[in-house]
């Protein structure tokens, strides 16, 4: 009996699990890394500084713009808004440029995913798959080149107008787009298209009810590229707009550049007043953009 005890015993001792040494957290898992904050940090400077300048600049006075340029001014002169407001015609400036930047957005959002779908699902055809590397060409062909026909082209069709602008934005973006949105679409279950397909669900409702809700991620990147381009763009609206009533934010602040000088306080001024209208839809929007990023992770 002494001995059954004695090797029930043992056999606790040998099975018993030993204490677990709790492992130090690791600064690469939780921990902050400081090398790739400090990285950040320096990058962060690239932008920082040139808003710095711009703000100073925008406030100063013609006779503070001496020196380095980073020193506050001595004076705050807020009138030169004003001045920037009315030179430009920012109202009207403002409404055109966002119109048309609204509408290349929408447009290119509807029509490129929907070309990049018809590439991406029929890449075994030897037709698409040169269409696709057609458009993949056009993005090595600088604009410059094709300026001077696409000029005449629109002023021949009628299209040097917003409209028209448009309709080059979601053209020439299209490169791009395909590019990006292709990639994206062959990463979808074909599984999930059989499937709506077999509930009776016709090509245009698979892609506007299954697919294009699933591209939220890239519609969302897309989106700003294009937004950003729109807005911020000058050669294009100067080359195709006929209309000096129909001049966009670029154009209109180009009047302060003259053949012998130019106004930095008030142009600086009318910058930031572009700037802001940018800045404050992509705080009210930033939450669909993450939101639609976080969707498309989890596919």
């Amino acid at each position: 009996m002494s001995a059954a005890l004695q090797g029930v015993e043992a056999l606790r001792t040998v099975t018993a699990p030993s204490p677990r040494r709790r492992r130090r957290r690791s600064s690469v898992n939780g921990g902050t890394n400081w090398w790739v904050t400090a990285l950040i940090a320096v990058c962060s400077l690239t932008v920082l500084i040139p808003l710095y300048f711009t703000i100073i600049t925008a406030l100063k006075t013609p006779d503070q713009l001496g020196g380095t340029g980073f020193e506050w001014p001595t004076s705050v002169r807020w009138e030169n808004f004003s001045d920037a407001y009315q030179l430009t015609n920012f109202p009207r400036a403002l409404m055109n440029t966002a119109l048309i930047t609204v509408g290349a957005v929408v447009l290119t959002l509807l029509t490129n995913s929907l070309v990049a779908y018809a590439i991406a699902r029929n890449m075994h055809k030897k037709f698409f798959r040169g269409l696709y590397f057609y458009f993949l060409a056009a993005i090595f062909v600088p604009f410059p080149i094709i300026m001077l026909p696409v000029v005449k082209e629109t002023a021949l069709l009628g299209l040097d107008t917003p409209v028209g602008l448009i309709l080059l934005y979601t053209v020439y973006g299209l490169s791009f787009n395909i590019f990006i949105f292709v990639a994206y679409i062959q990463s979808i279950p074909i599984e999930l298209e059989e499937a709506a397909r077999m509930d009776g669900a016709s090509t245009w409702g698979v892609f506007w009810k299954v697919v294009f809700p699933l591209l939220a991620p890239m519609n969302a990147t897309v989106g700003i590229l294009t937004c950003v381009w729109a807005w911020n763009d000058f050669l294009l609206p100067l080359v195709v707009l006929s209309d000096p009533s129909a001049q966009t934010l670029p154009l209109a602040q180009f009047i302060f550049q003259g053949q012998f000088n130019t106004n930095y306080t008030v142009a600086f001024a009318s910058y930031l007043m572009a700037l802001a209208p940018l800045l404050i839809v992509y705080v009210i929007a930033q939450k669909w953009v993450v939101s639609g990023v976080m969707r498309g992770s989890v596919k």
